[in-house]
């Protein structure tokens, strides 16, 4: 995947995390591209917000695309490392590229995803970087729930 195109689909997944902490949440933002380059969902973490553990960036994502009749070709593109449940459902549903913004202060399952065939693109964003370590220093706790620690 052309790297400047990955950077102009992050810029979404950055949006989304801006929102989430201005809403007082986890600054993890994502969004889903169908093949022809097309923003299917987008979606933020929203866990503290609606008291909802399982609304991760990437299945909020997931769900505000709607259903689709295949996912072979898309692209989720996320500010961090999707954590072990949420590369579950790129596994789960077949999503063919994962676009990560950083992975430095998570990796989640990027390698194992990386085994089964899905192409995971890292880009070091140090935006991205940045609001990840502002906030697990600040929150530490809240961190630590959210990626089962």
């Amino acid at each position: 995947m052309e790297r400047q195109l990955a950077r102009q689909w992050l810029a979404t997944a950055v949006e989304e995390a801006r929102a989430g902490v201005a809403e007082g949440g986890i600054p993890i933002g994502a969004a889903l591209y169908g093949a022809d380059g097309e923003v299917l969902g987008r979606g933020r973490n929203r866990r503290v917000q609606d008291g909802d553990p399982s609304l991760h960036a990437e299945t909020a994502a997931f769900r505000n695309a709607g259903r689709q009749r295949s996912y072979r070709g898309t692209t989720m593109v996320t500010t961090l490392s999707p954590c072990w449940y949420c590369s579950g459902l790129v596994r789960q549903f077949g999503i063919s590229r994962v676009v990560v913004g950083e992975d430095e202060t998570f990796q989640g399952g990027q390698e194992w995803l990386a085994r089964h065939g899905v192409e995971i693109v890292v880009l070091g964003d140090p935006e991205c970087v940045a609001m990840m370590k502002l906030f697990t220093a600040a929150n530490p706790e809240l961190w630590n729930e959210d990626i089962g620690v």
